[in-house]
């Protein structure tokens, strides 16, 4: 039992005895996402990792950080905690299988105006999730209360994931050439992207999100809250089966930024429009907010969590690898020859 109890500094706002309580709810969750080469127990100063580099040439650590946004705010505003931790834990290791790493670990930090130990525990409990996803270890983190910044009720989390690859396994955009087939894997919905948008359109802070849609089969807040799928085994499946050459996830920036950051110059994406799957809120999203459809696309994955380039001769293989892995892949088009970086004919 710690001793360490101040007055004046929980009269301050801040109550470092609800700090303790949160470690202690968290530790089940943690414990879930223990993998070889994690070195630590929750509590210390720094997380601790011993990186296996047997078999490997030429070890590249690549590193990932993110937040989850204003995603953030149905959460609260739904009082629902124990999935938000699934899309932070995603936008940091969905960044770094785009070259082909292993998450190894990842850390935490949860802001918040004022500590409330089993909130955190949930929010913790969805990091731990993400992590068993991605095959990560939770190694580590840090919550922090902020009076006086914060509303008692807000929070922010953030995180931070280190991968592995050797350098000869990692995916190499410098191989793509016209002719190539790109992929879709699916997303599941609106991911952790364009949420300033979605909160404008659909007025959330004044809306009932608990009124169920027909037009999407649920209420507007549990399509919202739909955690980031997280691709990481899939991908590390996929890799072991055929040349993976180009992964963009698709994130802010919807199709036209981000496609074009895993291409070489002088060669773009040709999307076929009517191949995606575009799921019922991004057309519920764009008929609400009057958005035009360019900056549907400029804004959001639009139904494509990740796309993927492989030969056009190695797609068949590709696709049924991914399928047997939970992938619900399709194909979407294909490499040519311009300086466009994304067409969407």
């Amino acid at each position: 039992m710690s001793k360490s109890f101040s007055e004046s500094y929980k009269a301050a706002g801040v109550d470092i005895t609800a700090g303790y309580k949160a470690v202690e709810l968290m530790k089940q969750h943690i414990a879930r996402t223990v993998t070889p080469g994690a070195a630590s127990d929750i509590g210390g100063f720094g997380g601790l990792f011993v990186p296996d580099f047997a078999g490997m040439r030429e070890p590249v650590l690549v590193s990932g950080t993110d937040g989850v946004g204003t995603k953030l705010k149905i959460a609260m505003l739904l009082d629902k905690h124990d999935t938000i931790g699934i899309d932070c834990v995603a936008m940091c290791v969905n960044d770094v299988i785009c070259c082909g790493a292993q998450p190894l670990f990842f850390l935490d930090y949860i802001a918040c105006g004022k500590n409330d130990p089993e909130k955190i525990a949930a929010i913790v409990s969805g990091v731990a999730e993400g992590c068993v996803q991605a095959g990560a270890a939770l190694i580590g983190g840090e919550t922090a209360e902020h009076p006086g910044m914060m509303p008692e009720d807000d929070y922010d989390l953030a995180g931070f994931t280190v991968g592995l690859v050797d350098r000869s396994c990692m995916f190499d955009s410098k191989t793509v050439r016209a002719g190539d087939a790109v992929l879709a894997l699916p997303s599941s919905g609106v991911h952790s992207n364009g949420f300033s948008l979605v909160r404008k359109v659909f007025d959330v802070e004044n809306a009932d999100l608990t009124v169920y849609s027909d037009e999407l089969g649920e209420t507007i807040g549990e399509c919202l809250l739909t955690p980031t799928r997280i691709y990481v085994k899939p991908l590390l499946a996929l890799a072991k089966a055929v040349s993976v050459k180009a992964v963009s996830h698709i994130t802010g920036g919807g199709f036209y930024e981000n496609i074009p950051r895993s291409l070489p110059k002088g060669l773009s994406a040709s999307v076929d429009r009517k191949a995606l799957r575009i799921p019922p809120i991004f057309e519920l999203l764009q008929k609400t907010g009057g958005i035009p459809e360019r900056d549907m696309f400029n804004t959001y994955n639009m139904g494509v969590g990740m796309s993927v380039v492989v030969a056009a001769e190695q797609a068949d293989e590709a696709l049924r690898v991914l399928r047997d892995n939970g992938e619900a892949a399709y194909a979407i088009g294909e490499i040519v020859e311009s300086e466009e970086g994304v067409i969407i004919r």
